[in-house]
């Protein structure tokens, strides 16, 4: 694989990987652990001794450290410890003189840590299965809600969208075994969060391996032709097949398209020569029958000159005249091509008609004239 190659895989892991834990740490969170802070401030100023900056410093970095923290590690037992460590943390810097008027502030920050995560907002097109102590609970979202502390935990947050999910079917085995590859893409959407999650462990992995084993068995079952010219067909029944599968999760498939359909170089080369060959067979057919045509309307032609021998000599001197007319030249051929035209007896019955026409001119002026005698 090359670079671009590990490159563009890392780049869609990164993308298509969510972090799990048993809440999300949002900004709404942060604001809810900032009022707390606030709140310990105001009952600390209020217990009734000075508080020094040093107090006002220590109250402030275990609430941002208590917020870094349930960031990067959003889960309940992080919850706890974290609320220990703030608590150790502000008796250790403010000095046993101070235990007693800071405990309040103290438990305010703890009360905040606990209850900051417990706001959770799931986006528009998001839904949330939430479990509480282990068990299926509910399915909230979009938009916020509350899960209680400790008990509550969110599996995960769906994303409601359709997806699209390229697969690839490596070396496969056509009916006609030819060794092909082929990348598909696949569209769908999660339409039942909680089946979805309940159901199967991983649904985005089942379904692009489903999807792959669907696309192996097809090209199984048909051979090269059929992959290159009927797409679209093929394309349907492996969506019908894969929905089948995935409908009890909660998932449905949309539509399986083929991207590419790849064979070796060798098989390229092999492929094209026997197009070329079916083509060229194509065409020698083509021109045979076209002979076999013409032979047909030239033995019709044959059987009409035939029975008349005056159109068949009028139609060698159509193509005389044609020739002549076309190429503007003289043409020379044999005397036995006058022969079998009959061009000779042709003309002589022309001259014979014509001497016979002045004939009967002669004859009637010199009648003419003896009258005038």
């Amino acid at each position: 694989m090359t670079q671009n190659g590990l490159w563009e895989s890392a780049t869609k892991k990164l993308s298509t990987m969510t972090f799990r834990g048993h809440f999300r740490f949002t900004t709404l969170s942060g604001g809810l652990l900032f009022l707390s802070l606030i709140v310990a401030l105001g009952v600390r100023y209020i217990s009734g001794t000075d508080m020094s900056a040093v107090e006002t410093t220590v109250l402030a970095a275990a609430a941002a450290g208590a917020a870094v923290i349930l960031l990067i590690l959003p889960f309940w037992p992080v919850v706890i410890l974290t609320i220990a460590f703030a608590w150790v943390f502000i008796f250790a810097f403010t000095g046993t003189g101070h235990l007693v008027a800071m405990m309040p502030a103290a438990a305010v920050i703890a009360a905040g840590i606990l209850v900051a995560p417990t706001l959770q907002i799931a986006n528009h097109w998001q839904k949330a299965v939430v479990l509480r102590f282990g068990r299926f609970n509910r399915v909230f979202g979009p938009g916020p809600s509350f899960i209680l502390p400790v008990a509550d935990s969110i599996v995960r947050f769906v994303d409601m969208r359709i997806r699209v999910t390229d697969f690839s079917a490596e070396q496969s085995i056509t009916r006609d075994t030819v060794p092909v590859h082929v990348d598909a893409l696949t569209f769908w959407m999660v339409w039942d969060a909680e089946k979805a999650i309940l159901e199967v462990e991983n649904y985005v992995d089942a379904v692009t391996l489903s999807a792959q084993t669907a696309l192996r068995d097809s090209i199984g079952r048909n051979d090269l032709a059929t992959l290159l010219s009927e797409r679209e067909r093929l394309g349907s029944e492996i969506q019908a097949t894969l929905d089948a599968k995935t409908n009890p999760w909660g998932i449905t498939i949309l539509s399986i398209e083929f991207k590419e359909v790849l064979v070796p170089k060798e098989l390229e080369d092999a492929l094209s020569k026997q197009a070329q060959a079916e083509r060229e067979r194509k065409s020698r057919i083509i021109l045979g029958s076209a002979e076999v045509e013409i032979a047909r309307k030239f033995e019709e032609a044959a059987a009409t000159y035939e029975k008349n021998p005056t159109a068949f000599q009028l139609r060698a001197m159509n193509m005389v005249y044609d020739s002549i007319r076309t190429n503007k030249n003289i043409v020379l051929f044999p005397s036995s091509a006058l022969d079998s035209m009959n061009l000779g007896t042709g003309l002589g019955a022309g001259a014979l008609v014509r001497n016979l026409h002045a004939a009967d001119i002669g004859s009637t002026d010199d009648a003419a004239t003896k009258d005038g005698e």
